[in-house]
C-alpha cells in the first residue's frame, strides 16, 4: 500500500501504534501499521515513543501465536521465533517497505500448522 488515510483526531484520545512482534504473538488479531504523521496545525500535538527492547537481553524464551486465541477455525499464522531470531531478520532485511512478518508466516498447508493445532488441543 503506497497511500496515507487520512484519519480524522478524536479529542482526548490515545492512539497506540503496536510493532510486528505483538502482531505475531496476537495471531494478527492486532496489526502493526507503518506509522507516518503529517501534523495539522489545529493545536498542539504531544507523541511519545517506547520501544520494547527484549533482544538487549538475551533470553531463550520463545514467542508465537497465544494459545488462548487459537482454535481450529483460527489456526496460527505464524511460526514461533525467538526475540533474537526475530531482530536479527528485522536488521538483516532492514526498513525496505516490506514487513519482516512475511517471513515468520506459516504456509496454509504447512505441516507445522497441523501439528502446532494438534498439540495445543490435546493440552488441558
Amino acid at each position: 500500500m503506497n497511500h496515507s488515510l487520512e484519519i480524522p483526531p478524536v479529542p482526548g484520545a490515545l492512539v497506540v501504534n503496536i510493532g510486528n512482534l505483538l502482531q505475531l504473538i496476537s495471531n494478527d488479531r492486532f496489526k502493526s501499521v507503518e506509522h507516518q504523521v503529517l501534523a495539522n496545525h489545529m493545536g498542539p500535538r504531544v507523541s511519545i515513543a517506547c520501544f520494547f527492547t527484549p533482544h538487549l537481553h538475551p533470553s531463550t524464551i520463545i514467542y508465537g501465536p497465544i494459545k488462548e486465541l487459537l482454535s481450529e477455525d483460527n489456526p496460527p499464522v505464524y511460526r514461533e521465533t525467538s526475540v533474537r531470531d526475530f531482530v536479527a531478520y528485522y536488521d538483516e532485511e532492514g526498513l525496505d517497505g516490506n514487513s519482516a512478518l512475511t517471513h515468520f508466516k506459516l504456509q496454509k498447508s504447512d505441516k507445522e500448522i497441523r501439528t502446532y493445532m494438534s498439540l495445543s488441543f490435546h493440552i488441558k
